[in-house]
């Protein structure tokens, strides 16, 4: 039988964080957006407006705030790594649960010098922002991911809103899983400014040195099965961290990706090369402007 609802937080109002928030409270959640001054002020006036394939297309009222000073049992941290420091000032009261959904692995150490109860989470979805209120959600579907020992609380409000979950998996197992999809794709589209049909070969030659990284981690990731992965995305596909780049965005989350898979390399002895190679020419790329 269906427990009492959770009381939900996010912590972030980009695309994730908008599109998760209006779909929790379309479906009776309690949800609050903590957000920054201007992003908050803007969404209490006009709602969010979705665009979806799979969820429709409607505009949703949703609670937003500055702060989140009061204990809620979920806090979802939907920011990015560069913005997480000062994204977590805005709370001051403690959550019973914690679900960051940033991408990398480095974060989770930072948040459980924080929080008591920290659930290692993913999210696969393709959307973005346009301007603070309206999200446009691309492909119909809406992934999370949780490692064990998951988040009853929140499966169930996940899925009374129609997100997709899944959980199981180690926490090593869901990081890295995720990490070297997508290390492989936006390392290769970003270092070349190009879609992933022009660099296919060097994706794959990453996803591989990135498996195994993961491995020696801990992990238990075919390397087969991720570069079947890429093989099955269209020739089109690219990756936010080249739309960052290629606008300037002092917030890139380079570090968070290739970064994290080469300091989690020399800790292994492992060569990454084509990793290393990838990640220089985008540190080029972004000084450039």
């Amino acid at each position: 039988m269906p427990g009492p609802q959770p009381t939900i937080a996010i912590l972030g109002s980009g695309a994730v964080g908008a599109l998760l928030g209006a779909e929790l409270t379309r479906a009776g959640v309690a949800t609050t957006l903590v957000t920054r001054d201007a992003s908050a002020e803007a969404i209490n006036a006009s709602g969010i407006t979705v665009t979806s394939p799979r969820f429709g297309d409607h505009a949703t009222k949703v609670d937003a705030r500055t702060t989140l000073d009061e204990p809620v049992d979920i806090l979802l941290v939907a920011v990015k790594a560069p913005q997480l420091a000062d994204a977590l000032k805005r709370v001051t009261a403690e959550p019973a649960t914690v679900v960051p959904l940033l991408n990398g692995v480095d974060h989770l150490a930072a948040l459980r010098t924080r929080f008591d109860n920290v659930v290692a989470g993913t999210v696969r979805v393709q959307a973005h922002r346009d301007g603070r209120t309206q999200v446009v959600h691309r492909a119909p579907f809406l992934t999370i991911t949780l490692a064990q020992p998951g988040a009853p609380a929140l499966e169930q409000a996940l899925t009374q809103a129609d997100v997709d979950i899944t959980t199981g998996a180690s926490e090593v197992d869901v990081l890295w899983a995720k990490l070297s999809r997508l290390a492989a794709l936006a390392l290769s589209t970003t270092a070349a400014d190009a879609p992933l049909g022009d660099v296919r070969d060097t994706a794959e030659a990453v996803a591989r040195e990135v498996v195994a990284v993961a491995n020696a981690e801990g992990a238990t990731i075919d390397a087969d099965i991720v570069v079947a992965e890429l093989r099955g995305l269209p020739d089109a596909a690219s990756s936010s961290l080249r739309a960052d780049i290629t606008q300037g965005a002092p917030d890139h989350e380079l570090d968070a990706v290739g970064g994290a898979v080469l300091r989690a390399a020399r800790c292994h002895d492992l060569l990454a090369p084509h990793t290393a190679e990838l990640v220089a020419r985008v540190q080029r790329r972004a000084a450039a402007g």
